[in-house]
């Protein structure tokens, strides 16, 4: 009743003072006001910074720096550079392995029937000297013979294949079902060519074979009787392909012609959106290389048998010099696109075929060697998948009967033609020779032609071997210090153990896979790769094209 009443009106009690130091209530609700209505003047700025022209102007003027990223920008370019740099190394590698193809089929033309004259010349005249060797021939020799026989027992096969009837066959189907044909026959040629040249190994090595081991083959003739087959079976396939091109070729819209060059194309989308590796990415090298020396001789056989057919009259040559060009322009331009989308999507440099060619360069090289354990030919063969005698079985078949040898003049003219191939043989060889060197010693493999590795045979230790052989693998060097390439294999003595020398050639890889790798690394790595093959050691999956370990 005597309480005294607050300034609030009440008898309630007075809420607390600030203390010194804070602010009071006063003071809290003037800031709180202050600061709302300082909220409210920005929130209406930013509703009149919403406006259209605002946002135009912010569109023009907006910057960025590209430095921010400068790697992944770099990189962007360095692939435009190596895209840029694809067709010029690529056809360096084409240009380079078609010479190589070259080669191995002009010595089936030029020094093969030489070598199978010296053969048997030996074999002839080998009892006037004595037996001074348990071999009648070399196993070389050997080979030789038998390349010489299949080739002449397939030529005269042949005969019994009738061109003109197989043209008019193929010329009465549809365009469509002749566009299938001509692709089942471009998948046939490719198996066949795989399992032919295993065929032809087994021959060479079942008629080479030392006798006194135990035989484990079904012998020389069966052999002997699927290569001939294969051979023939190969360059009938070859034949058939050459007349649907012919009749592509002859077709009066060339929509067939047209067809058959759009499916070149179709093999982009078959490829470029893979994974590749380096060793894939060979393979693919040497099936292009194959497949391009392969339609220039089918261009070849198409010409000689339009031009017979026009009896030899230049002008119509001219009328089927633009189809040829355009077949040809095409298989460029479309390898040219393959490898260079499959380089950028699988971030591989344009390096990689210096390497490549630098593969080829050492297989060449390497068969000139001392102990050499294969012929040229037959490497070329394994490693690109090109075989040679069937094609020139169906080339020889298809001049002969093209071109009427008749009279003094024509013979002589035949003998010149045949000397002029054999200058061509041999200036080709030197001349690749000689490249080959040049890129071995750029790929600094020069110290793996001197060190071959020993492989111990089935059954026997191979450290228990290793000390009864001595390499003389590698460049020889005569009595007057001269270097050579090219001597003649050295023969073992019947008692030493038996031993494979394998070729470096499938032992290493060209080049290092880059520089950034540290040392420490190495030994992890060969061990992680020593399931995969090395771009030296592909040769029997090449034909196989797109092959992923």
């Amino acid at each position: 009743r005597g309480e005294p009443k607050t300034l609030w009106g009440s008898s309630e009690p007075r809420p607390p003072t600030a203390g010194p130091g804070q602010p009071s209530p006063q003071q809290r609700t003037e800031t709180l006001g202050f600061y709302e209505s300082d909220r409210g003047r920005k929130k209406k700025r930013s509703l009149s910074d919403l406006s259209l022209l605002r946002f135009i102007s912010a569109e023009l003027t907006r910057g960025y720096f590209l430095e921010h990223n400068e790697a992944k920008y770099t990189e962007r370019r360095e692939r435009v550079y190596t895209c840029m740099r694809i067709p010029k190394e690529l056809e360096k590698l084409m240009f380079f392995g078609i010479f190589l193809c070259l080669d191995a089929f002009l010595y089936v033309f030029t020094l093969l029937p030489l070598r199978v004259f010296l053969a048997m010349f030996r074999f002839i005249t080998l009892p006037c000297y004595g037996l001074r060797d348990r071999r009648l021939l070399q196993p070389a020799q050997v080979c030789d013979i038998l390349k010489g026989v299949i080739l002449v027992i397939c030529y005269f096969m042949m005969h019994y294949v009738d061109y003109s009837m197989m043209y008019h066959l193929i010329r009465g189907q549809s365009v469509i079902k002749l566009y299938i044909i001509y692709n089942m026959l471009e998948v046939a040629d490719r198996l066949i060519s795989s399992f032919g040249q295993d065929i032809l190994d087994a021959l060479y090595w079942t008629a080479t074979e030392p006798k006194e081991r135990k035989r484990a083959h079904i012998g020389v003739i069966p052999h002997f009787l699927m290569a001939v087959l294969y051979v023939f079976l190969h360059a009938i396939l070859i034949m058939v392909q050459a007349t649907t091109l012919n009749v592509a070729f002859n077709s009066h819209n060339k929509s067939l012609l047209t067809i058959m060059m759009s499916n070149n194309f179709v093999e982009i989308k078959g490829s470029v959106f893979k994974k590749f590796e380096k060793n894939n990415l060979f393979q693919m090298s040497n099936s292009d290389i194959k497949e391009r020396f392969t339609n220039y001789v089918l261009l070849l056989i198409v010409c000689l048998r339009n031009m017979e057919q026009f009896s030899w009259n230049p002008d119509h040559f001219w009328v089927l010099f633009p189809d040829v060009c355009m077949v040809v322009a095409s298989e460029i331009a479309v390898d040219i696109v393959k490898h260079a989308f499959i380089t950028k999507f699988n971030d591989i440099t344009a390096d990689v075929y210096s390497e490549y060619r630098a593969s080829l360069a050492f297989d060449l090289v390497s068969s000139r060697q001392k102990n050499a354990y294969t012929d040229y030919s037959d490497s070329v063969s394994r490693r690109m998948g090109f075989i040679p005698l069937p094609l020139a079985v169906l080339l020889i078949r298809v001049v002969t009967s093209s071109i009427k040898v008749q009279g003094v003049l024509a013979y002589v003219c035949v003998v010149l033609f045949y000397c002029g191939l054999i200058s061509l043989k041999v200036l080709n060889s030197i001349v690749l020779l000689g490249k080959s060197c040049q890129y071995v010693k750029e790929a600094k493999m020069e110290e793996k032609l001197f060190n071959p590795v020993l492989i111990a045979t089935p059954g026997k230790p191979a450290g228990k071997q290793q000390g009864t052989y001595k390499s003389t693998q590698g460049i020889s060097t005569d009595e007057n210090g001269s270097t050579s390439v090219t001597n003649q294999p050295v023969h073992q003595k019947e008692n030493m153990p038996s031993l494979l020398v394998t070729s470096n050639s499938d032992q290493f890889l060209t080049t290092p896979d880059g520089e950034e790798k540290d040392i420490s690394q190495d030994s992890s790595e060969l061990k992680h790769r020593s399931a995969k093959k090395d771009l030296l050691e592909i040769d029997r999956f090449t034909i196989c094209g797109n092959r992923i370990d």
